[in-house]
């Protein structure tokens, strides 16, 4: 029987090739390249997930939105909040929500009634430079601090819910069905995406390559001939859009 949960999912590649790039970032306007393995992935997950439910106090079937752009820590923070039973939502009042710069002033102004993290989006995943808005958290200071590893006390099941958005609502077993039948990348293929795994319908970037034994190659702000030189040069096997 198939892995039905994300932690089940991710547990399998942990077994199977733990070196093996997962999740690997360009930001072609800066020249930042990311690459996280299996287990640099899991470490960061930890990281997060500890932060969210140890730290920040987020419970099992609480709601998260991801509101970041393209970056290498939105595969992170959808894997955190799975990891701990919380519901992926595109909702304007979710009980978290983690952005990016850009979306900082948007949020901020919520954060007296929900958590609100913020990403600097800057390389290695720093802090921003100025002190960000009273009672935001920002994710560059506050992650850092976090264990390598996180076991929920009240862990999620294959029934729990882990998307709801868009009037779309599945729960972690039917994620990953769906993740395991899809068609946008090959079995243990190299997918790579010009667009961000935090927006329906690209969450199926990220969760059919975790599924397939796969890895994303997440790219932004690159032209079509950069792009083509980037699938080259990772060897990518499938391509979104195509």
């Amino acid at each position: 029987m198939s892995a039905s949960t994300f932690a089940a999912v991710l547990a399998g590649r942990l077994r199977g090739e733990p070196g093996r790039p997962l999740v690997t970032f360009y930001d072609d306007a800066t020249g930042e390249r990311v690459e996280l393995s299996v287990t640099t992935y899991a470490n960061w997950v930890a990281k997060a997930g500890s932060l969210l439910v140890d730290e920040l106090g987020l419970e099992r079937g609480d709601t998260l939105r991801v509101d970041l752009p393209p970056h290498w820590l939105t595969p992170v923070f959808l894997g955190a909040a799975w990891s701990a039973g919380l519901v992926v939502t595109d909702a304007d009042d979710p009980t978290a929500v983690v952005c990016g710069p850009d979306l900082l002033d948007r949020w901020a102004g919520d954060a007296a009634d929900r958590v609100v993290l913020a990403c600097s989006l800057l390389p290695l995943g720093v802090r921003f430079a100025a002190p960000v808005p009273p009672g935001v958290h920002d994710v560059g200071v506050e992650i850092w601090s976090q264990p390598d590893a996180f076991t929920p006390w009240d862990p999620p099941t294959e029934d729990d819910p882990a998307v709801d958005r868009s009037g779309v609502r599945l729960s972690q077993q039917e994620m990953w069905e769906a993740a395991a039948a899809g068609t946008l990348v090959t079995g243990n293929g190299r997918l790579l995406v010009a667009a961000s795994p935090a927006s329906p319908p690209e969450l199926a970037t990220f969760t059919e390559p975790l599924a397939k034994g796969g890895s994303l190659v997440l790219v932004t702000r690159a032209g079509p001939e950069r792009l083509e030189a980037i699938h080259v040069a990772e060897h990518a096997t499938d391509r979104f859009p195509a």
